[in-house]
């Protein structure tokens, strides 16, 4: 039986996410299906539990001078407070005084009548008197940063790589829902028949915006739909579907992504290939390897081969010169993809980036000899950060005279995104599409 209302189960999820660490994302799946939340309150719940997520740091600086013993306030009535103060500041639909008494309910539930009084004290504070103003931070970065809730280190290392005015905007974007968007499974239908399928089954569409297999959801979930079950179509942002299309490949090729899971690359790249040649799909954990598969059977694609591997030991399965194309879509900080999961820019620190830039680079120096003269290694990460784009890029060239940029990139992406590639380098940020930021390399092994 359902015993929390949508208010309780979005603190206890965001609790989650605050103690635990919790991936966001995948805890509020959980949470909807536990509590059985009806579908009217599963859209304010997300809203609710991004929402708080998204804005925790300005929220903390707003609550700060209504809260004379911030240290001593358990986690969870601070978490409570953000939550409502959220909900009073960003949600017009919802009344001030339903935020309060909704608040004051919790906290006589889950604490005692002296912290019930505490929220409602401070909430009818910010109520009347209003939020401090940001105009008084003098730091430009720490204004910015407190203003869209970004880390300051964060806000500084990307002034430094883009100025002021980039990463403003790259900073305000992600402060916005995502898109919906998917892929069109092109070896079984056209995005014409999907759309109109999709239309009868109550879901309004339209297409990409840069890619020529996607779709855009404007109303309605696409991973509810019989479309999706019957394989027709895979939830993909369309920054992400450039990939496959960066490695420009040909059917019956033999093809590596090196570090797969879940899959969405792999399948774009079978279904490009029109289900011909060899997709070697590997990543270094079993049950991600099982997604893989999972995706490859629904959408009824025969060339992709699994294998558990870690992609720094692959030469001692694969012989050199084993393939036409090789994909290195690498582990990152992902701080391209922040509007998806809010938690990983509090949840990353900056001593953790030179460890991805090193991993990064290994995997490229494993997979370097398996590809054949004349083939095209394509780097890829859904992160922002030179050091883990450009910077891994100029380091494995040094190392490898045997590579070289390819300037061909260009001609292989859509329209809409060559302004963007430069060098055979694609630097794709949030507030140019509203996709997911993106860093896409290709290189050509000399002949």
């Amino acid at each position: 039986m359902r015993t929390k209302n949508v208010r309780e189960v979005a603190l206890e999820t965001l609790l989650a996410v605050e103690e635990k660490e919790a991936y966001s994302n995948l805890l509020l799946n959980n949470m909807i299906q536990t509590y059985r939340l009806p579908k009217k309150d599963v859209g304010l719940l997300t809203e609710i539990v991004y929402g708080t997520i998204q804005r925790r740091d300005t929220l903390d600086y707003y609550l700060r001078p209504f809260i004379k013993k911030a240290r001593k306030l358990q986690t969870w009535v601070k978490v409570l407070l953000r939550l409502s103060l959220y909900q009073m500041i960003y949600l017009d639909r919802i009344p001030d005084r339903a935020a309060i008494f909704e608040a004051v309910e919790i906290a006589k539930k889950r604490g005692h009548q002296g912290i019930a009084s505490m929220v409602n004290g401070v909430l009818r504070a910010i109520q009347r008197e209003g939020v401090p103003s940001l105009d008084t931070i003098v730091d430009d970065i720490e204004r910015l940063a407190v203003a869209t809730s970004h880390p300051y280190w964060l806000v500084k290392r990307w002034v430094n790589q883009y100025g002021i005015e980039e990463t403003k905007k790259m900073c305000e974007t992600n402060l916005h829902a995502p898109k919906q968007t998917a892929r069109v499974n092109t070896v079984r239908t056209t995005v014409e028949q999907v759309i109109h399928t999709l239309e009868q089954e109550g879901v309004e569409v339209a297409r990409g915006e840069i890619v020529e297999e996607a779709i855009q959801a404007k109303k309605g979930n696409l991973a509810h739909t019989q479309v999706f079950q019957k394989g027709l179509i895979t939830i993909q942002d369309e920054s992400s579907m450039l990939v496959a299309r960066a490695l420009g490949v040909h059917e019956h090729e033999q093809v590596l992504d090196s570090c797969a899971a879940p899959g969405g690359k792999s399948t774009h790249i079978a279904e490009l290939m029109n289900n011909t040649g060899r997709v070697v799909s590997l990543d270094i954990h079993e049950h991600k390897v099982k997604l893989i598969e999972e995706q490859a059977k629904r959408l009824q694609l025969t060339n992709i081969v699994t294998h558990v591997l870690d992609s720094r030991r692959v030469a001692d399965y694969f012989a050199e010169e084993t393939f036409d194309k090789i994909l290195v879509d690498a582990p990152c900080s992902g701080f391209g993809v922040v509007r998806r999961k809010p938690d990983i820019k509090y949840a990353k620190t900056e001593a953790d980036i030179p460890a991805l830039a090193t991993l990064q680079f290994e995997i490229l120096r494993a997979v370097a000899p398996l590809l054949k003269k004349g083939g095209t290694l394509v780097y890829s990460t859904c992160t922002v950060d030179e050091e883990e784009n450009g910077a891994v890029i100029r380091q494995f060239l040094q190392q490898h005279p045997e590579f070289i940029l390819d300037e061909t990139l260009k001609e292989r992406l859509p329209k809409k995104v060559q302004p963007y590639v430069h060098d055979g380098q694609l630097h794709l940020l949030p507030h140019y599409f509203g996709s997911d930021g993106f860093f896409i390399a290709s290189l050509r092994k000399k002949v």
